[in-house]
């Protein structure tokens, strides 16, 4: 205990006092998050006591959501601004800012030193112990319990590692034995995520006074709505990288080898990564160093912590120490570069398949809502890359299109009109507020259609923002049958603002240089017949179960959504006539009726809803070994009997002599070919399609 409060009283010294310049920019930012709010939010939220007890509560929780490293005596020093943060903000004062950082060092550097101690003896297994529900959901009392607690996590993820491998084994393993010969491993394997923690804190290439003000402005934004954002430069950038900007970038994704361990998969051509030469597809990274930075071992990380620390706002030249299949280490040292997303077109480019079975059906993924922000004159995103697909698949013959935005969480509004106006006639497509009174209409100006054939939109809850515009749109019109689950109720949309309140949104080009940004919710969006996707949804003229349903992540979930409001039907909408739902709900239920993957999807969503509540956990091998495993898992496709094939997937014309030219497209189209031939939702997508055809 001696050396703990040592330690304490040396890290106190140490970060007593903060670099003044590095909260600077923070304070200042902050600030002008609240006077961008106040001038070009189409809700703004007063910046009050009740606001400031909400940055508050989501600060600390964004810092510490497991309660470990605050003490209460922290939490208590920290309460006295729990109502004047608000003021804070306005006065450009540092003071919380300064003594929240000043405490988060100290109790980080506390918990990397108790972990090391802790990991040092093997944990015991056989005595009476339990993580209590009040200790899970309370602050240490002191360093004592701060102790207990990192003490009963770290074996908590020990116990669990050592009964999945038990339970794996279908009881042909004794505990024991498993314990004997792998609790060492899974120990310093339990020590490595919180010593990675600390390190990615701590060791980050901006300096973590910039990590926690850049943490303390993203928490000011978010208590505005859900959607609005702030962006340092690098993730402005990552940002509009997802829809369509050419992103910065090392040049390497991250795959998985055949124990589950994360590796280097695909090199883009031209990229840092594959100029480099010194880095191949199936090598191990062992370990991350930023520029000036400690290394920080990522040995025993998983695929997504490394893809966060990867992204990191800041670190734009990196040292990888990467393990070769030979067993050999290399470091290897990269910056990012401009990276052009044309030459990586088959990991976000729309993709077409012809479904062959009585019918010929054309099928589309659209993952997502990408533009080029650069052709300001359109003509580049997604919207064109569907027309130029469906084309192609018109000279197939095809007698119907499903048209897929299930996990499309949406993009440019501009595209999502286009895409629109694909499959409508010119005409009004959707309604737009933002702080003034009037309604705008957002218009498809160009007459004729694409395709006006029997059209099926596939969405679920994770189709969000441009998707639900496309959905809700074509589906006011008559003019598609919307099938899947409820999407996720996002109808809102943002612009990103340099920070600076002078900015002219009427001749703002976009492409201004500054220090940080702002993603601000402008507008809000309404259906052509006055409704609103907002927090509701689009609601599928056909509903399917969806495994999501049993933990809905969605709009309406989020504590400051801005809440839903109609305005008037635009007048000149004229929708076509009605399409036959009730047949294809009839082709739908049968399916549902049987198939083993949706009955299962069924009973996962009502045995997830009726879980228990927080109970506490015991921390003997003995009781974890006598409770069940949990078999509510949910439902996978290939899990169940493939049922009889009703048609087959081929790729149109211009595709098969593409794969032709580049043998190393064949693999993953064969894989997406095989996925959608069982895939459930996209049956009944086409038994719709028949429905449809008169």
């Amino acid at each position: 205990m001696k050396k703990t409060v040592l330690l304490f009283f040396l890290s106190f010294l140490c970060f007593k006092i903060l670099p003044a310049q590095s909260l600077e920019k923070s304070v200042k930012d902050a600030f002008l998050i609240s006077r961008m709010v106040e001038k070009f939010h189409v809700q703004p939220r007063p910046l009050d006591d009740e606001m400031s007890s909400a940055i508050f509560l989501r600060l600390l929780e964004g810092l510490d959501d497991d309660r470990i490293f605050f003490m209460q005596e922290d939490i208590s020093k920290l309460s006295a601004f729990r109502l004047k943060i608000d003021d804070e903000i306005k006065n450009r004062d540092s003071s919380f800012l300064k003594l929240l950082i000043t405490i988060f060092k100290q109790r980080l550097l506390q918990a990397d030193t108790m972990a090391d101690n802790i990991c040092k003896k093997p944990f015991n297994f056989y005595i009476n112990e339990k993580l209590t529900v009040a200790e899970d959901t309370s602050y240490p009392s002191g360093i004592a319990a701060m102790h207990t607690k990192i003490y009963k996590y770290l074996k908590l993820s020990v116990l669990n590692n050592l009964k999945n491998v038990v339970d794996n084994s279908s009881g042909k393993l004794q505990p024991k034995k498993i314990i004997d010969s792998l609790e060492p491993s899974l120990r310093k394997k339990a020590n490595g995520s919180i010593k990675r923690f600390v390190k990615r804190i701590l060791q980050s290439p901006q300096g973590v006074e910039n990590v926690i003000g850049n943490i303390y402005c993203q928490t000011l934004v978010s208590c505005y709505d859900p959607h609005t954002a702030y962006f340092p430069p690098d993730v402005k950038n990552a940002f509009e990288s997802m829809l369509g900007n050419k992103p910065s970038a090392f040049g390497f994704s991250l795959s998985e080898d055949e124990d589950g361990n994360p590796q280097i998969g695909r090199l883009q051509p031209g990229s840092p990564a594959f100029a480099s030469g010194q880095i191949n597809e199936g090598d191990k990274i062992m370990s991350i160093k930023w520029e000036n930075k400690e290394a920080i071992d990522v040995s025993e990380a998983g695929m997504e912590e490394i893809n966060h620390m990867l992204s990191e706002s800041g670190g734009d030249k990196v040292t990888l120490t990467v393990k070769k299949a030979d067993g050999t280490t290399r470091q290897v040292s990269l910056h990012k570069e401009k990276v052009d997303p044309a030459d990586d077109a088959d990991d976000n480019r729309v993709k077409g398949f012809l479904l062959k079975g009585s019918r010929t059906v054309g099928y589309i993924s659209l993952p997502d809502f990408y533009s080029d922000w650069e052709d300001n004159a359109g003509g580049n995103g997604c919207a064109n890359d569907v027309a130029k697909e469906i084309i192609k698949l018109k000279k197939e013959n095809i007698e119907g299109l499903i048209l897929d935005l299930r996990y499309n969480g949406g993009g440019s509004i501009r595209e999502a009109v286009e895409l629109t106006g694909i499959f409508i006639d010119a005409g009004p497509v959707a309604q737009m507020k933002t702080r003034d009174a009037k309604i705008a209409t957002l218009k498809d100006v160009n007459r004729g259609t694409i395709f006006d054939g029997p059209l099926v939109l596939l969405v679920n809850s994770s189709s969000a923002s441009a998707s639900e515009l496309v959905a809700g749109s074509l589906q006011d019109y008559n003019r598609a049958l919307i099938v899947g689950s409820t999407t996720y109720g996002k109808a809102t949309g943002q612009i990103v603002l340099p920070m600076d309140t002078t900015v002219n949104l009427e001749k703002y080009d976009g492409k201004s240089e500054a220090a940080s940004y702002i993603k601000v919710t402008t507008m809000k969006l309404y259906r052509v017949n006055g409704k609103t996707a907002q927090v509701n949804g689009v609601v599928p003229n056909i509903v399917l179960p969806d495994p999501a349903d049993a933990m809905p992540e969605r709009e309406a979930n989020e504590k400051f959504a801005l809440s839903a409001s109609a305005v008037d039907a635009n007048k000149y909408y004229q929708p076509l006539a009605p399409l036959p739902v009730a047949a294809a709900e009839s082709i739908a239920q049968k399916e549902i009726d049987s198939s083993a993957y949706f009955k299962k999807t069924i009973q996962f969503i009502q045995q997830a809803k009726m879980a228990s509540q927080k109970k506490d956990v015991s921390l003997s091998i003995e009781d974890a070994m006598q409770k069940p495993r949990n078999k509510n898992e949910p439902p996978k496709v290939d899990d169940y009997p493939k049922k009889t094939q009703i048609f087959t997937v081929t790729n149109h014309a211009y595709e098969q002599r593409r794969i032709q030219a580049n043998k190393n497209l064949k693999e993953a189209n064969d894989d997406f070919k095989e996925n959608l031939t069982n895939d459930p939702y996209v049956r009944v997508g086409y038994g719709v399609i028949n429905a449809m055809i008169k």
